[in-house]
Protein backbone atom coordinates (compact mmCIF):
# COMPACT_ATOMS: atom_id res chain seq x y z
CA UNK A 1 0.00 0.00 0.00
CA UNK A 2 1.42 3.33 -1.06
CA UNK A 3 1.57 6.49 1.05
CA UNK A 4 -1.45 7.94 -0.77
CA UNK A 5 -3.50 4.81 0.02
CA UNK A 6 -2.48 4.94 3.68
CA UNK A 7 -3.37 8.62 4.00
CA UNK A 8 -6.59 8.44 1.98
CA UNK A 9 -7.83 4.96 2.62
CA UNK A 10 -10.79 4.26 0.38
CA UNK A 11 -14.05 3.64 2.24
CA UNK A 12 -15.60 0.19 2.03
CA UNK A 13 -19.16 0.19 0.75
CA UNK A 14 -22.30 -1.89 1.17
CA UNK A 15 -24.82 -1.59 -1.62
CA UNK A 16 -28.55 -2.09 -1.22
CA UNK A 17 -29.60 -5.70 -1.67
CA UNK A 18 -33.20 -4.60 -2.30
CA UNK A 19 -35.33 -2.01 -4.04
CA UNK A 20 -37.19 0.19 -1.59
CA UNK A 21 -36.70 3.01 0.90
CA UNK A 22 -33.54 3.23 2.98
CA UNK A 23 -34.16 4.26 6.60
CA UNK A 24 -32.12 4.60 9.76
CA UNK A 25 -31.63 1.36 11.67
CA UNK A 26 -33.08 3.17 14.70
CA UNK A 27 -36.49 3.19 12.93
CA UNK A 28 -36.76 -0.61 13.09
CA UNK A 29 -39.49 -1.71 15.50
CA UNK A 30 -37.25 -4.26 17.23
CA UNK A 31 -34.76 -3.23 19.93
CA UNK A 32 -32.22 -5.85 18.86
CA UNK A 33 -31.75 -3.93 15.61
CA UNK A 34 -32.77 -0.38 16.63
CA UNK A 35 -30.37 -0.34 19.58
CA UNK A 36 -27.58 -1.76 17.39
CA UNK A 37 -27.06 -4.85 19.58
CA UNK A 38 -25.91 -6.86 16.54
CA UNK A 39 -24.04 -3.98 14.89
CA UNK A 40 -24.69 -0.82 12.93
CA UNK A 41 -26.29 -0.39 9.53
CA UNK A 42 -29.52 0.65 7.87
CA UNK A 43 -32.87 -0.89 7.06
CA UNK A 44 -34.72 -1.15 3.79
CA UNK A 45 -38.49 -0.98 3.44
CA UNK A 46 -38.56 -3.23 0.38
CA UNK A 47 -40.83 -2.80 -2.63
CA UNK A 48 -39.84 -6.11 -4.22
CA UNK A 49 -38.63 -9.41 -2.80
CA UNK A 50 -35.52 -10.02 -4.87
CA UNK A 51 -32.42 -9.90 -2.66
CA UNK A 52 -29.18 -9.17 -4.52
CA UNK A 53 -25.55 -9.38 -3.40
CA UNK A 54 -24.50 -6.06 -1.79
CA UNK A 55 -20.80 -6.61 -2.62
CA UNK A 56 -18.44 -9.36 -3.84
CA UNK A 57 -18.03 -12.07 -1.23
CA UNK A 58 -18.99 -15.41 0.28
CA UNK A 59 -22.15 -16.76 1.89
CA UNK A 60 -21.23 -17.40 5.53
CA UNK A 61 -24.65 -18.78 6.49
CA UNK A 62 -28.09 -19.28 5.04
CA UNK A 63 -30.30 -19.55 8.11
CA UNK A 64 -32.25 -22.82 8.16
CA UNK A 65 -35.43 -20.75 8.34
CA UNK A 66 -34.30 -18.86 5.19
CA UNK A 67 -35.37 -15.48 6.61
CA UNK A 68 -31.79 -14.20 6.86
CA UNK A 69 -28.40 -14.42 5.20
CA UNK A 70 -24.97 -13.86 6.70
CA UNK A 71 -22.40 -12.69 4.15
CA UNK A 72 -18.72 -11.82 4.24
CA UNK A 73 -17.27 -9.37 1.72
CA UNK A 74 -13.90 -9.92 0.09
CA UNK A 75 -12.62 -6.95 2.13
CA UNK A 76 -13.82 -8.22 5.53
CA UNK A 77 -17.32 -6.84 6.09
CA UNK A 78 -19.55 -9.31 7.95
CA UNK A 79 -23.14 -8.50 6.97
CA UNK A 80 -26.53 -9.75 8.09
CA UNK A 81 -29.54 -9.32 5.80
CA UNK A 82 -32.64 -10.06 7.89
CA UNK A 83 -35.82 -10.07 5.76
CA UNK A 84 -38.66 -8.93 8.01
CA UNK A 85 -39.18 -8.91 11.77
CA UNK A 86 -39.91 -12.11 13.71
CA UNK A 87 -40.01 -13.92 10.36
CA UNK A 88 -37.99 -16.77 11.83
CA UNK A 89 -41.45 -18.02 12.89
CA UNK A 90 -42.34 -18.64 9.23
CA UNK A 91 -39.82 -21.52 9.22
CA UNK A 92 -38.76 -20.87 5.62
CA UNK A 93 -42.23 -20.40 4.18
CA UNK A 94 -42.30 -17.67 1.49
CA UNK A 95 -38.49 -17.64 1.01
CA UNK A 96 -36.60 -19.13 -1.96
CA UNK A 97 -32.84 -19.09 -1.44
CA UNK A 98 -30.62 -19.20 -4.52
CA UNK A 99 -27.34 -19.76 -2.62
CA UNK A 100 -25.96 -22.06 0.05
CA UNK A 101 -23.29 -21.79 2.74
CA UNK A 102 -19.83 -21.28 1.24
CA UNK A 103 -21.00 -20.03 -2.17
CA UNK A 104 -19.09 -17.10 -3.62
CA UNK A 105 -20.92 -14.31 -5.40
CA UNK A 106 -20.43 -11.02 -7.22
CA UNK A 107 -22.20 -7.75 -6.42
CA UNK A 108 -25.64 -7.86 -8.00
CA UNK A 109 -26.05 -11.66 -8.08
CA UNK A 110 -29.51 -12.87 -7.02
CA UNK A 111 -29.26 -14.45 -3.55
CA UNK A 112 -32.88 -14.95 -2.56
CA UNK A 113 -36.48 -14.19 -3.45
CA UNK A 114 -38.99 -13.45 -0.68
CA UNK A 115 -42.74 -13.32 -1.31
CA UNK A 116 -43.29 -10.02 0.47
CA UNK A 117 -47.06 -9.96 -0.07
CA UNK A 118 -47.46 -13.42 1.49
CA UNK A 119 -45.20 -12.44 4.42
CA UNK A 120 -47.27 -9.28 5.01
CA UNK A 121 -50.51 -11.27 4.69
CA UNK A 122 -49.31 -13.45 7.57
CA UNK A 123 -48.98 -10.31 9.71
CA UNK A 124 -45.22 -9.71 9.58
CA UNK A 125 -43.38 -6.41 9.10
CA UNK A 126 -41.18 -6.76 5.99
CA UNK A 127 -38.65 -4.05 6.93
CA UNK A 128 -35.21 -5.52 6.29
CA UNK A 129 -32.26 -4.66 8.56
CA UNK A 130 -28.87 -4.60 6.81
CA UNK A 131 -26.38 -4.96 9.68
CA UNK A 132 -22.57 -4.77 9.73
CA UNK A 133 -22.03 -7.38 12.45
CA UNK A 134 -18.32 -6.64 12.89
CA UNK A 135 -18.84 -2.89 13.36
CA UNK A 136 -16.20 -2.93 16.10
CA UNK A 137 -13.52 -3.68 13.47
CA UNK A 138 -14.04 -0.30 11.79
CA UNK A 139 -13.72 3.34 12.86
CA UNK A 140 -17.01 4.52 11.37
CA UNK A 141 -20.06 2.77 9.91
CA UNK A 142 -22.36 5.34 8.30
CA UNK A 143 -25.77 4.92 6.72
CA UNK A 144 -26.02 6.56 3.31
CA UNK A 145 -29.21 7.56 1.45
CA UNK A 146 -31.38 7.26 4.58
CA UNK A 147 -34.85 8.62 3.87
CA UNK A 148 -34.41 8.03 0.14
CA UNK A 149 -35.73 5.52 -2.34
CA UNK A 150 -32.95 3.15 -3.37
CA UNK A 151 -32.54 0.56 -6.07
CA UNK A 152 -30.63 -2.65 -5.53
CA UNK A 153 -27.00 -1.68 -6.12
CA UNK A 154 -27.22 1.85 -4.69
CA UNK A 155 -24.79 2.61 -1.85
CA UNK A 156 -26.43 2.36 1.61
CA UNK A 157 -23.49 1.99 4.03
CA UNK A 158 -20.02 3.55 4.00
CA UNK A 159 -17.33 2.05 6.23
CA UNK A 160 -14.00 3.57 7.27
Amino acid sequence: MGLFDKLFKKAKKVYSPLNGECVSITEVNDPTFAEKMLGDGVAIKPTSGEVYAPFDGTVSLVFSTKHALSLTSNDGIELLIHIGLDTVKLDGKHYDTKVKDGDTFKKGDLLMVADLEAIKAEGYDIITPIIVCNTQNFKVVTGVNEGCKVAAGDEVVSIN
